[in-house]
């Protein structure tokens, strides 16, 4: 058995992983990283690489290939995955082991053939899909998106079970590749987003021939590959192949982490405090969805930069949430950052203000034939709290308000800011002017100053 003393030794390769190693690595510090799996996680290998690559392939072809499309898909994995291999790490300074590491004590952990001694420990190793508990389920062929990028063979009637971010994205994929697609949803779609901004979307893609099914639990599943079949609230639904889409668990399985004293959840996952030290054992950290976080790729990266600070630099460093920004990329794209009306006004009351612009007042919408969609700004005291893009590039336009919440700039900040015309950025204009045109237009002081000022002026 080699025993080995580091001074940081990270579990998982995925995003967070790797920019810990990576940060770590060229400070100065000693890092062992430990991958059972791929290099790059999930994001690279079976979820926003590939779903994105699925995406474009599916917009962009004029006639439509489903085996060209996947092998854009797996180009694009191949293309990115040289940034992440394990020979750019090695070359940092960084030593890989690719074994499962578990903790066998509170400062050591064992990953294959070696156990690890290190001054601090990080867990960062995902999540996966959740399959729910759904009678049949276990006994019926059916794709994750960690299998659905396998795919050689077109299916001919796709049923997604779920309609949040990852059963849509990949449903209209579909869609645009010539399959018939049904989504199944125990809830509304896209759930999390603002009502009217998401109905947007759902509108549009029902418009495009996409079956949605709301409000619409799964009692059952059946059949073999290539004839399944869901019974559900509202009757039976028949397709070729089915893919669960229904949510994200951490990956807290075979840890160890009874071992080290950290406290954890198989559901919520590993409980960790605003520093991102875990619960129970201060030299740990977790990071990226196994820490039970919002489940995304920038926010292991943002938590990745925390821990190298405390961890590596001994500074001070805390989370926070309310400036992480999301996006789903359907057609229309949807992205938020900060907090929805909804929330806002359970957290402030009456103190905020809505303004909402659609994209028909964007110029360049209008000459691109894009006006479908709006922006919604949640206001309090002059400076945004959340922000609600639904349209082209919205994935792109949330970065403004971002920005704006992350650094605690008012909405003169955005009102100030010049654009080059036309630009689908100028939406984030007009949508301060909508919060300051009350203001200077229909208020009588002002009034009374300008005809002063008018009266008196030379």
């Amino acid at each position: 058995m080699e025993r080995i003393k580091t001074d940081i030794c990270i579990i998982g390769a995925g995003s967070g992983g790797l920019s810990v190693a990576a940060g770590a690595a060229q400070m100065g510090a000693r890092v062992v990283l430990i991958e059972e799996g791929e290099m790059g996680g999930d994001c690279l290998n079976h979820g926003c690489v590939p779903s994105k690559a699925l995406l474009a392939a599916s917009a962009r072809m004029p006639r439509p290939s489903y085996a060209e499309a996947m092998a854009h898909v797996r180009a694009s994995i191949t293309a990115i995955a040289l940034h992440d291999s394990q020979e750019r790490f090695e070359g940092l300074g960084v030593r890989v082991i690719r074994a499962r590491g578990a903790f066998v004590g509170p400062k050591t952990v064992r990953a294959g053939e070696a156990e690890i001694e290190a001054r601090r420990f990080v867990v960062a190793t995902g999540s996966r899909p959740m399959i729910p508990a759904i009678e049949g389920l276990a006994g019926t062929p059916y794709l994750t998106n960690e299998t659905i990028f396998e795919q050689k063979d077109q299916p001919e009637h796709l049923i997604v079970i779920g309609a949040g971010p990852i059963g849509l994205e990949l449903a209209q994929a579909h869609l645009r590749l010539g399959c018939e697609v049904r989504v199944i949803e125990a809830q509304t779609a896209l759930g999390r987003e603002e009502p009217e901004l998401a109905k947007i979307v759902v509108d549009r893609l029902l418009q495009d021939g996409l079956v949605i099914h709301e409000n619409t639990p799964v009692a059952k599943v059946g059949g073999k590959a290539g004839a399944i079949w869901v019974e559900t609230v509202a009757g039976r639904i028949e397709g070729s192949h089915l893919l669960v889409a229904a949510g994200r668990a951490p990956n807290v399985q075979s840890l160890g982490l009874e071992a080290a004293g950290i406290t954890y959840d198989p559901v919520a996952g590993i409980a960790v405090r605003p520093d991102l030290k875990t619960t129970g054992h201060r030299r740990v950290y977790a990071i990226g969805d196994v820490a039970g976080r919002r489940h995304f790729t920038h926010l292991a990266g943002y938590q990745a930069g925390i821990v190298v600070r405390s961890a590596v630099l001994g500074l001070p460093a805390r989370e926070r949430q309310d400036h992480i920004p999301r996006a789903t990329f359907t057609s229309p794209e949807i992205a938020h950052v900060g907090l929805t009306e909804a929330e806002a006004r359970a957290k402030f009351g009456s103190d905020i203000e809505v303004v909402q612009v659609g994209f028909d007042k964007s110029d360049r919408a209008v000459t691109a034939g894009q006006t479908e969609g709006a922006i919604k700004v949640i206001v309090r005291k002059g400076k945004p709290v959340g922000a609600g893009i639904v349209g082209p590039e919205a994935g792109e336009l949330i970065a403004m308000w971002a920005m704006a919440i992350s650094a605690g700039l008012g909405m003169a900040a955005i009102s100030n800011t010049f654009l080059p015309y036309p630009t689908l950025a100028e939406i984030n204009k007009r949508a301060a002017s909508a919060y300051f045109g009350p203001r200077l237009f229909e208020s009588r002081m002002i009034k009374r100053i300008t005809r002063f000022v008018q009266r008196w002026l030379p």
